[in-house]
């Protein structure tokens, strides 16, 4: 049996890195005021920071359709036996949904597997990295399943914020509600870890945010594939340098957060993922 994986624009994979993976990748929409954009087709990762800067309007997300899938799954399914959908958490986004009901519509036609993720970003990519190498491998649909749900479990994703302002616009701030009575003194860390949003810390300064991300990570170890991720953050090196103490650099991936994710972590977020041992 070979098998193709489907995900969608909210993972950080490049375009190389998906075509070099086989991956396709189904774009959300990203809203400025009336104007729709299609997330990585007509609106860049830095295309969107640049507009965030410029317009009073906080951006929003939708899901792709479900034909917007179905279409992923056939073109994946002229390649392949099976296809693995890999979506981003289902309790922050309708994705899944509109992949389930995109394949329920072509079930008895293509054999598409839908996987909740539980992570979004670079967590998501990581684990979509992961299925497809073992796809590639010869891994069956059933067992690429397994392993996503293995990998989600152990999957840690933790954010730093500037400004809770678009978290909450967007209706996606879950467990970390708290933080909005001191949101004006502190520089918020979430923490996405289960596929939901909830407090992890509230560091009064972006230093010691950056310093609560090394130091989480280094009480982690041993880690699996870490990556710094970020949107348009201008600290970005302090906490590669910080984290450079303990990992070294090359073994570290360093990731966009592109607009879907950014649309809700507002500017200059900044973040790690990982796997836990």
């Amino acid at each position: 049996m070979t098998v193709r994986i489907v995900t969608d624009s909210s993972c950080d994979l490049t375009a190389e890195e998906a075509a070099e993976l086989g991956v396709r990748i189904v774009p959300l929409s990203i809203h400025f005021g009336e104007k729709t954009y299609t997330d990585r087709v007509d609106l860049s990762a830095d295309d969107f920071y640049r507009t965030m800067s410029l317009v009073p309007e906080l951006p929003g997300t939708s899901a792709p359709s479900p034909g917007s899938f179905e279409e992923a799954f056939r073109g994946a399914a002229a390649e392949a036996d099976a296809v693995v959908c890999i979506t981003i958490s289902s309790e922050l986004s309708a994705t899944m949904q509109s992949a389930v009901t995109a394949a329920k519509t072509l079930e008895g036609e293509i054999d598409v597997r839908v996987v909740d993720s539980k992570s979004i970003t670079s967590g998501l990519g990581t684990i979509v990295i992961h299925a497809a190498r073992a796809a590639a491998e010869g891994a069956d649909a059933e067992s690429v399943c397994t392993l996503v749900d293995e990998l989600s479990a152990r999957t840690r994703v933790f954010g730093a914020l500037d400004t809770l302002d678009n978290l909450k616009k967007g209706g996606r701030i879950g467990g970390a509600q708290a933080l909005l009575g001191s949101m004006l003194s502190i520089k918020p860390v979430i923490d996405i870890s289960t596929g939901v949003v909830e407090q992890a810390a509230k560091p009064r300064t972006r230093r010691k945010a950056i310093e609560w991300l090394r130091d989480k990570v280094v009480a982690d170890m041993p880690v699996e594939d870490l990556c710094v991720t970020h949107g348009n953050a201008p600290d970005v090196e302090q906490l590669l340098e910080a984290l450079n103490e303990h990992v070294p650099r090359d073994q570290i991936r360093v990731g966009t957060i592109g607009a879907v994710i950014g649309a809700h972590g507002g500017p200059r977020v900044l973040g790690v993922t990982y796997l836990t041992g």
